[in-house]
């Protein structure tokens, strides 16, 4: 269609609807800033209306962005898919394993992935947000996700619990628990604790940023993310704290933030989940590192 929206800009628009960041966007799409923002603004142009409000502290969809969001995504995600198949297609690829996960790839899942690879076999890896650990794998993105537990979804099943770790409390360096060798839950009481903001469930929700302690001494929420950089940023900031599993904390070293390990808490896991109508995923889960 004459005038319509060009793919490229649409590709800048779908990334900064998920990341909510321009920076992010462009480093994923390996552009820069200002790029991404002149993209945005030849498809606000060619739609007529503004599809994003930014402010100094925040990026968000408007109603009208949402709407075109809704249209688009689902339609490009196709497009991709049909590409990817018919590229496999061609190489001889005839098994492809879509696999969500949280966080970082690890030694443990990476070694997984390697084992699992084999010619006529690929796992495409696709990181999910913090704040919509089962989207993906409902709305067919992916195959299978590995995602922080628990998982009570229905139509979603659990296939394999793996890389139990002690919960660390992310907080600014200034903060006293920074000074301490580990730090008991009772004592998180009164620290604001930064948790996934929705679509997450509230189940899930309460589980990476509870609102008592294990005694029931009450936990202030603190502010809801999208991402776990974007939660790291404001615990740096001195917006509260943050609960982490050690192999998360890992992949965090930064001089303004200290990860303090919990006592009396229980441990953190990660799950691999599929649908309970979608493809096998047990000869990947047999790959996983032990619990």
């Amino acid at each position: 269609m004459a005038g319509g929206p060009e793919l490229r800009e649409l590709e800048c628009f779908l990334a900064l609807a998920e990341e909510l960041h321009f920076g992010r966007a462009g480093e994923r799409l390996r552009v820069s800033q200002s790029r991404v923002s002149q993209l945005l603004a030849t498809l606000e142009r060619r739609i007529g209306g503004r599809l994003v409000d930014r402010t100094s502290r925040r990026v968000a969809l408007t109603p009208l962005g949402r709407r075109l969001l809704a249209g688009v995504g689902p339609a490009y995600a196709a497009l991709r898919q049909a590409v990817e198949e018919s590229r496999d297609a061609a190489r001889g690829v005839h098994d492809v394993l879509r696999l969500g996960f949280q966080g970082h790839v690890d030694a443990g899942i990476a070694a997984a992935v390697n084992a699992y690879q084999a010619p006529g076999r690929r796992v495409d890896l696709t990181e999910l947000p913090l704040s919509d650990p089962f989207g993906a794998l409902r709305r067919g993105e992916v195959d299978a996700a590995i995602v922080l537990l628990p998982v009570r979804e229905p139509g979603l099943a659990l296939v394999r619990v793996f890389s139990r770790q002690q919960q660390t409390v992310a907080v600014s360096a200034r903060h006293p628990f920074a000074a301490l060798p580990a730090v008991d839950a009772e004592r998180l009481a009164g620290l604001p604790l930064i948790g996934p903001a929705t679509p997450a469930p509230e189940y899930w929700r309460a589980e990476q940023a509870p609102a008592v302690t294990p005694d029931g001494r009450s936990i202030p929420p603190g502010p809801a993310v999208t991402t776990l950089q974007e939660g790291i940023a404001l615990v740096a900031a001195g917006r509260g704290g943050m609960l982490v599993c050690r192999r998360t904390a890992g992949f965090q070293p930064r001089p303004d933030v200290a990860f303090v390990p919990v006592t009396g808490l229980p441990e953190s896991a990660l799950g691999l989940v599929v649908r309970a109508s979608g493809p096998d995923a047990r000869a990947f889960a047999a790959a996983l590192p032990a619990a």
